[in-house]
């Protein structure tokens, strides 16, 4: 393992400029770390590593991803649409210090604006969790913090999640190739029989570097998720058995995913914040942030597609 570190280390000295920048924004200081995040990604391998954060640097360089920070989603209504239909918000820490991000999976829409918004603000997040989240984290803790924990809750996953595939494929895809090893767990709650028919078939198609990481816990998961977080960082759809996770059912600053909460408000802040600063130096062009999309990964695409048509099966098969 300490050689292949080495072995990175030395092909990543001899990256010129634009690509050096940018990896500093990808690293934070925490450089042996950011090596790893890539090597566990290829298996240990150097030389895949090697070209894997290369394509991303190169990835952040042609998207202009280190100024994404500066370019907020405007109008505000709009991003509210954003905010309400791609439902994901920070709920607080866990014991040891890592961020917990609650995702909606099964009651975001993302039918409010278009893929690139949508692809936007998720990169946003990404960029916010890194370079503002995480390196505060560390210093609160006094060790380096790199991972978070998601939460994702499928209550009201429906057969027309199958429309969102393609766009989750995306998004996944962006994360796999450009945020390797992001998220320490992901734990499921709130699972319907139709998550469980899909799980069984999709679980051996996961690398089993993912297939660890995923934990499905019985009904909201409060009781299991307390022994790691106290109760005021879970997400709001943990808090009460039995009581669903109607976005309404909670204030906006109780419910995560809302542009009242703080941790979107900040953010929102923040971005608009830099933009100003920016703007003082260049006027900034109305309209989505276009980020070039990746081609998923082969073994992405059959997982979609797998799903798809298990969901396909369920439908015909039984009335859900």
């Amino acid at each position: 393992m300490g050689d292949a570190v080495k072995q990175f280390q030395a092909f990543i000295d001899q990256l010129e400029e634009p690509l050096q920048t940018t990896f500093q924004k990808i690293h934070q200081g925490h450089v042996t770390e950011t090596l790893m995040r890539f090597l566990k990604a290829r298996d240990w391998d150097p030389s895949k590593a090697h070209n894997m954060l290369v394509d991303c640097l190169n990835w952040r360089v042609q998207n202009e991803i280190d100024n994404i920070l500066s370019k907020p989603i405007v109008p505000a209504d709009l991003y509210r649409a954003v905010r309400d239909s791609q439902l994901i918000g920070l709920s607080g820490y866990s014991k040891e210090g890592l961020p917990v991000f609650a995702i909606g999976v099964g009651l975001s829409t993302f039918d409010k604006a278009s893929v690139h918004y949508y692809v936007q603000s998720h990169i946003q997040i990404n960029e916010y969790r890194d370079r503002i989240i995480l390196p505060s984290a560390s210093k609160k803790q006094k060790r380096p913090i790199i991972t978070c924990i998601k939460v994702l809750d499928m209550t009201g996953l429906k057969l027309s999640a199958l429309n969102q595939i393609k766009l989750l494929t995306i998004i996944s895809s962006i994360d796999d190739l450009n945020y390797p090893e992001k998220t320490n767990t992901y734990y499921i709650v709130n699972a319907p029989y139709i998550f469980s028919a899909c799980w069984k078939v999709v679980k051996p198609l996961l690398q089993e570097r993912t297939r660890r990481k995923i934990q499905v816990l019985s009904g909201c998961g409060r009781d299991e998720l307390l022994n790691i977080m106290d109760y005021s960082s879970l997400p709001h759809f943990c808090k009460r058995e039995g009581s669903g996770s109607s976005r309404h059912s909670e204030s906006g600053s109780e419910n995560c995913y809302s542009l009242d909460h703080p941790f979107h408000q900040e953010l929102y802040n923040y971005i608009k914040q830099q933009a100003r600063v920016h703007e003082a130096v260049e006027p900034i062009k109305q309209g989505s942030f276009h980020v070039d999309f990746p081609e998923p990964p082969d073994e992405e695409v059959e997982i979609a597609k797998t799903i798809e048509s298990e969901l396909h099966k369920f439908e015909n098969g039984n009335s859900v």
